[in-house]
């Protein structure tokens, strides 16, 4: 993994690893994902047998992730401001989902959890955790 992106990534993975001993949170299942989803991101976009098409949305999610001007910033939400970036991660995995390419996402997959599980699972309830007009305008971001 690039410098740039280890460096957010055990970043990441130290925020919300300190948010959650501190705060009870309702999702703090999901939170502990977002670490492991921004890998699989990085991954994906440096494995040549992902098409530039599929790249480009990866590339999309990225930089959503490493931007501090999203819809839930994380300078004013803190750890949990990663939330809706765990959405649009997971809106761009099922899309490899939906094409049958499970076998490339398992293979680059760090996480502990079933990632099928994962994406289902975060999909379902962003409604519920984002409200239905932010989602709808997160997914947009990708088309």
């Amino acid at each position: 993994m690039e410098k740039k992106y280890k460096d957010f990534y055990i970043k990441l993975r130290t925020q919300v690893a300190g948010y959650l001993e501190k705060h009870n949170f309702k999702y703090a299942d999901l939170l502990l994902l977002v670490p492991d989803f921004f890998h699989l991101l990085v991954k994906l976009s440096l494995d040549e047998r992902v098409s530039r098409e599929k790249k480009l949305k990866l590339a999309v999610a990225i930089l959503y992730f490493l931007s501090p001007f999203d819809f839930l910033p994380e300078a004013f939400f803190g750890p949990i401001g990663y939330m809706d970036d765990l959405a649009l991660a997971a809106y761009v995995l099922n899309d490899f989902i939906n094409q049958g390419d499970m076998d490339i996402l398992y293979e680059h997959w760090a996480g502990e959890s079933d990632l099928l599980a994962s994406v289902q699972n975060i999909l379902t309830i962003a409604d519920h955790y984002l409200g239905s007009g932010l989602w709808d305008k997160i997914r947009s971001k990708i088309g």
